[in-house]
């Protein structure tokens, strides 16, 4: 089987985002399938060694992945605007390799929800198998946080959402809440599975805090670390807000670190330097390869949103299968299918929105209670191991997308789920 995969940030370990997709591929092509990967140009992917663009795009092989990569610079700084004519100019030149290229099933993983538009033209028109993954709901997610408000806009997206899903073979979602909001979408019999993020078991793994090597951050201190983007989403003023009530009460030990990139992170340091906040740290972006050091011998894993309940049981963040798969204890400050599963398995703290001094307290007590920090990061090692242990997810999304084909190429099948 000739898989065509679209996913719009595709990444290496080498880069310094989500490696899902490659990881995956990587197991289509252990199982005898060809996989080629279409994506854009992101600032953070590390994929130049396909060498030089030619004619608006470029093609090469990475790790046995054909991969092909158009000339449309992507980063989290642009504009809304900005964005999405990159969304849609790759959703343009995505429907002509879908109707040129020879394949077998075409895959396309959102966001943005432009990229299942391939797929759709792919299914129409040359009935080919399609399976559809969403990351986020949209336009849920979007008219939840008040980042798309135009009436026209949010119904445009909310027709593409009906088209992608129902001309979908398959979806799959990456949260419980995805799955439910996938089914309320698409026709009666929609084939859905549930795979979420996973952890990097070998990626990813317990470190030393004497081996932490991240400037102006000393023995003695506490650290409690968040990686990702910095953008509205994350709502990390509410971090800020924490630093504040630790400086208040005289805790220089905790230490707040802010792994990552994003549009608000010139606004995050500005205010954290205009308030005195020297409890806050801020890095850069960091190979996949090298934030496993960082995040295996910090102390504490900050799993941080926005408190917009469509988070709640919407969205599966890489940084919480890391901070499992690293060992970390990890706090979570919104409620939600990861902060039960944090209760539930004892792997964490779970504190409630906008409250810095519950959060505040929730810091203090890991400080203080090496033992509890130890017992909560094996309990979340564990839970890592036993249950999203990325091999294992790898593997479900196989034997899922050559159901879909079986199916496909075999119509007196009986519906699967």
């Amino acid at each position: 089987m000739h898989v065509l995969y679209f996913h719009t940030y595709f990444n290496t370990p080498s880069g310094s985002s989500g490696i899902r997709s490659y990881e995956f591929s990587l197991r289509l092509i252990e199982r005898g399938h060809k996989v080629t990967m279409v994506c854009v140009d992101g600032a953070n992917d590390a994929l130049d060694q396909l060498g030089p663009f030619k004619s608006g795009f470029r093609r090469g092989d990475i790790d046995g992945i054909d991969v092909i990569q158009f000339q449309l610079p992507y980063s989290n700084h642009q504009s809304l605007r900005q964005r999405a004519g990159v969304f849609l100019k790759y959703a343009a030149q995505g429907i002509k390799q879908a109707l040129t290229l020879k394949y077998d099933l075409i895959f396309a993983t959102s966001t943005p929800l432009t990229a299942g538009i391939p797929g759709i033209f792919a299914h129409y028109l040359r009935r080919k198998p399609f399976v559809f993954e969403v990351r986020d709901l949209w336009p849920e997610l979007p008219k939840a946080m008040g980042v798309v408000t135009n009436p026209l806009i949010l119904s445009g997206l909310s027709v593409l959402e009906w088209a992608s899903y129902r001309a979908a073979n398959g979806c799959i979602g990456l949260s419980p809440g995805i799955g439910e909001g996938i089914a309320r979408r698409s026709r009666r019999g929609q084939s859905i599975k549930v795979i979420p993020n996973g952890a990097d078991l070998d990626l990813f793994q317990p470190g030393r805090r004497e081996d932490l090597q991240l400037p102006g951050i000393g023995q003695q201190d506490c650290v409690a670390v968040f990686t990702g983007t910095h953008g509205i989403a994350n709502g990390l003023d509410a971090v800020l807000d924490t630093a504040a009530v630790l400086k208040k009460r005289g805790r220089n030990d905790v230490v707040l670190a802010f792994i990552g990139d994003g549009k608000l992170k010139p606004a995050l340091v500005e205010r954290a330097t205009r308030e005195g906040l020297d409890n806050c740290r801020f890095f850069g972006l960091m190979p996949k390869t090298e934030l496993n050091r960082a995040i295996g011998c910090a102390d504490v894993g900050l799993m941080i949103l926005a408190n917009v309940p469509a988070f709640y049981y919407g969205t599966s963040p890489n940084k919480f299968f890391d901070y499992l798969s690293a060992g970390l204890p990890i706090l979570n400050n919104y409620p939600g299918w990861l902060a039960d599963m944090i209760a539930e398995n004892s792997c964490g703290l779970v504190v409630p929105p906008k409250d810095p001094e519950a959060f505040a307290d929730a810091l203090c007590q890991f400080a203080d209670n090496p033992e509890l920090r130890q017992t909560c990061g094996q309990n979340g090692r564990r839970l890592a191991e036993k249950s999203f242990a990325r091999d294992r997810l790898a593997t479900e999304f196989v034997d899922y997308l050559e159901a879909v084909y079986a199916r496909k190429q075999t119509p007196g099948l009986q519906p699967f789920v």
